[in-house]
């Protein structure tokens, strides 16, 4: 470790004097690797945020080094820091290439692998994220790219004489582009849908630019989509993956979905289209093909282009299925009709014969091959684990970033037939300070007579003997994954740290164990996915170890959603409630809400369609508001007032409506937050929030309740002594 240490001050020291004055950064307090006091093995909302946060890693082009990112939070200044590391592929002689102000992000080998391309924002006043280029050692800062909106993202050509830069172009009509002598005006003026998603109003959207290089400026910038009022890649999760050089460098593959207004709004029909660079001529190579087209990927060879698709228009969480293409006679192939999971992510073997992939398996995220001219699938790596990166090998190795429910991301290399071998430890000296927390896989039985997958971790040295409160966890999406994630926000090894037993069910509509449980939640969201939940739990409780009468229940977005649901629902099953950013009103929800294909497709339609039975049974059965009169057990609720995928008045009405029913109740409400909660110090806040509702309601001996009952007994105390109106007059 002191080698370690040493080597990190050296670099430090050598590229302190270069980055301070190479990117403006002049007295900016630089963020850093945190010191950090354990005190009695006890994780904490504080340590959580002071771990290293590992990511992006890339092979150099000779295959002898890896480049990575490893960030930091600051709870000091309310912000985070990414820097970037290079080691050798054996993990040996870690050194750190940057030591600047702001976050040095999406780093690629360029230059075979003599220099390094990345997004870096100078500090100066009103500068904007742009393209810059290092020297492999970290030296040699130059910025290449003045792009004046800034630059997302960006993919270099093969021969890296070209570059598409992603950056935003402007979007609808302003009051003064309509009304120029009100130059103080200030209003959204709005004719279609879609002025709204996720986090902020649409005034502008990513398009992607085409630009020369020459290695060390940028020329010719063009802006292929010009005058289209198109996304490219799309909102909000689209980056240089939804983009593709064919290896000749001729032609580019970009994802799109050509429409705007409503008819973006009520659709996932994207598609892939072929750039050719010299003519500007464009090619849907999807037509025909209804859902999501994206993560395009050429063979090294050029002759085929993989990528992931879903076969319904509408259905966001549809299979996404491993489709080829020969690009010389453009037939197409699906690799995964026989394999029924959801793929994340693919990538090329070296050697063309296989795709490697990521996808939730079984509780899981293993790392998967699958050959391209048989469709066989084997696993690669696989455990009590997810694997989130996926770097190929020239020797069929493949490196990767892995986490589970107890340790944050760390680059790995996986090889067939082999253990994973971690090659960073970036976070080893903290976890081994902290109490252990076991995760255990318990197959609870359900309603319909199926096997439910459901993780349960123990709190640090657990008695079986003696009975611990517990927390049932509900899962968002609604399809999202209940695998061994690492969340810094809903983090179960925090939770189980703080005496906790979690449970964290996969429920109907889950990835990972086959289309039809995935599919089932659709049209049925008050129905078998709350009877799991409730199996869950009842199935628990039963456990010598679980206190019956002290279980709570939390969960967000769709979690929040079922948390207002069971609270409706319950039959005193729980002993208290938290809701993040939930749906309490469907009816209200799908007026709100943006997406209109999720609502159409998950809801089945609108509440006005009297005709369309699918749709009536959901808002009459499935709409938490409706279910209030049953409410009887304290309830938690927190929201963000940027968040415009599930607006925050949802959370206003679930809380106005409990404590109308005179329920004990609190609101958290976070106005410079979106649908997650995402700065430092307002992470703390609410964990420590989250854990003090827990401890009032969950542990009957806790300081929090104490502090609760003197509360209650002196607002008790103040109204004894109030006038009634009536004596008074």
């Amino acid at each position: 470790m002191n080698k370690i240490k040493t080597t990190i001050m050296a670099c430090m020291i050598a590229t302190a004097a270069l980055s301070s004055c190479a990117d403006g950064q002049g007295d900016a307090k630089l963020i850093e690797k945190p010191e950090v006091k354990v005190v009695d093995g006890k994780f904490t909302p504080e340590l959580l945020n002071s771990l290293g946060r590992v990511g992006d890693p890339q092979l150099s082009p000779d295959g002898k080094q890896i480049l990575y990112s490893v960030a930091y939070e600051s709870i000091e200044q309310n912000k985070s820091n990414r820097e970037l590391w290079v080691m050798n592929a054996d993990g040996s002689d870690a050194k750190q290439l940057t030591r600047t102000a702001n976050s040095e992000n999406s780093p690629r080998w360029i230059a075979g692998g003599k220099k390094i391309a990345f997004v870096y924002k100078d500090t100066k006043e009103g500068a904007k994220a742009q393209l810059w280029v290092m020297d492999a050692d970290g030296g040699g800062r130059k910025q290449v790219s003045e792009l004046e909106n800034g630059v997302e993202g960006f993919l270099f050509s093969p021969d890296e004489k070209q570059v598409l830069l992603i950056s935003t172009v402007k979007y609808g009509e302003t009051p003064q582009d309509l009304y120029p002598d009100l130059d103080k005006a200030n209003a959204r003026i709005i004719d279609d849908m879609m002025y709204k998603h996720w986090d902020e109003w649409v005034t502008a959207i990513p398009h992607p630019f085409l630009a020369n290089f020459d290695g060390s400026a940028l020329t010719d910038v063009k802006d292929i989509l010009e005058g289209e009022p198109y996304e490219s890649p799309m909102r909000p999760w689209g980056g240089a993956e939804s983009f593709a050089f064919s290896p000749d460098g001729k032609t580019l593959t970009y994802v799109c979905r050509k429409k705007t207004g409503r008819e973006y709004a009520i659709s996932t029909n994207s598609d892939l289209y072929r750039y050719d660079i010299a003519s500007g001529k464009t090619e849907n190579l999807t037509e025909g093909m209804m859902g999501y087209d994206t993560n395009p990927a050429y063979n090294k060879s050029g002759s085929k282009l993989a990528w992931l698709s879903m076969e319904h228009d509408g259905y966001e969480a549809d299979k996404n299925r491993i489709m080829v293409m020969d690009t010389k006679s453009g037939e197409k192939r699906e690799l995964t009709k026989d394999w029924d999971y959801s793929v994340d992510a693919i990538a090329w073997s070296a050697d063309e014969k296989y795709l490697y992939f990521l996808a939730p398996y079984q509780g899981t995220i293993p790392l998967f091959r699958i050959n391209v001219e048989t469709a066989a699938v084997d696993t690669i790596a696989a455990g009590m684990a997810d694997y989130a990166a996926l770097e190929p090998m020239a020797d069929g190795k493949v490196v990767t970033l892995r986490h589970s429910f107890l340790e944050p991301n760390e680059v790995y290399v996986a090889e067939a037939g082999k253990e994973p071998v971690q090659l960073t430890h970036v976070n080893d000296e903290l976890l081994k300070q902290l109490d252990p927390v076991t995760c255990e896989k318990v197959m609870v039985p359900t309603t319909d007579g199926k096997q439910m997958t459901t993780w349960v971790l123990l709190p640090p040295k657990m008695d079986k003997a003696k009975k611990y409160p517990s927390i049932l966890f509900c899962e968002g999406g609604p399809q999202s994954p209940v695998s061994q994630f690492w969340s810094y926000r809903w983090n179960l090894r925090l939770m189980a740290s703080q005496g906790y037993v979690v449970i964290a069910p996969n429920r109907r509509g889950l990835p990972g164990f086959g289309t039809e449980w995935n599919a089932q939640i659709s049209l049925d969201y008050g129905g078998q996915n709350m009877k799991d939940y409730l199996s869950a739990a009842d199935y628990m409780k039963k456990q010598d170890y679980i206190d019956p009468d002290h279980m709570g229940a939390v969960g967000a977005s769709y979690g929040g959603y079922s948390v207002y649901f069971l609270a409706g629902n319950h039959n005193k099953t729980f002993a208290c409630f938290l809701a993040h950013a939930g749906i309490f009103n469907l009816e209200a929800q799908y007026l709100e809400t943006e997406e209109m294909w999720f609502v159409n497709w998950d809801l089945g339609g609108p509440f006005w369609d009297k005709g369309n039975a699918a749709a009536q049974k959901t808002y009459a059965t499935a709409s938490p508001h409706r279910f209030v009169q049953n409410w009887d057990t304290p309830i938690m609720i927190t929201a963000g007032e940027l968040d415009y995928r599930i607006v925050f008045t949802q959370a206003t009405q679930a809380f106005n409506a409990a404590r109308l029913r005179d329920i004990p109740a609190r609101m958290v409400l976070f106005p410079d937050e979106n649908h997650w909660i995402l700065q430092a110090q307002n992470s703390i806040l609410w964990q420590r929030e989250f854990f003090n509702w827990m401890d009032t309601w969950l542990k009957p001996d806790s300081q929090a309740r104490k502090a609760y009952d003197a509360r209650q007994d002196s607002i008790a105390k103040l109204k004894q002594q109030q006038i009634p109106f009536a004596a008074a007059k």
